[in-house]
């Protein structure tokens, strides 16, 4: 089952490639590798989850955000190669997490990302990660990510 079924069957939906926020690439490709750019909780233009992990957010919320930050670096990817068939793994996800203090579930909220490129890429989507927590993130998002992809040579 390819990665477009794998996400109609889940009843997810591929947004468009969002924009930069500031001056930089969406996505460097050096060989066989794409650098995804951070990205953010945005959906349909619209930010989502705001705020804080163990404040005004909860776990679920995150683990959502995440998913959803996935979803955006996922539509670059596949704006780089055409379709997710050139996608030999996904080697690293970085996730931030903007935590309260006290907050110590970073793993668990930046799961909602590696879980989802599991469930996609199958052996394909095991990674490297690394979640961290910080005290702010960009437009004041409660998760950012970003990703390195390998593809078949282009």
């Amino acid at each position: 089952m390819s990665v477009e079924e794998k996400l109609r069957q889940l009843g997810l939906e591929l947004p468009s490639p969002p924009a930069p926020v500031a001056a930089y690439l969406p996505c460097v490709r050096t060989g066989n590798l794409l650098f995804i750019s951070g990205q953010i909780p945005k959906e349909k233009g619209e930010l989502k989850f705001l705020g804080h992990l163990g404040g005004n957010l909860t776990l679920e919320d995150g683990v959502q955000a995440a998913r959803l930050c996935a979803l955006n670096a996922l539509s670059i990817v596949r704006q780089e190669t055409g379709d997710f068939s050139k996608v030999r793994r996904i080697v690293k996800l970085t996730g931030y997490v903007a935590s309260a203090p006290g907050f110590h579930d970073q793993p668990k909220v930046v799961d909602g990302a590696s879980q989802l490129l599991v469930e996609l890429f199958g052996d394909r989507g095991k990674h490297a990660r690394a979640a961290v927590g910080v005290n702010e993130l960009p437009l004041g998002v409660a998760v950012e990510l970003d990703m390195i992809v390998e593809v078949d040579a282009g």
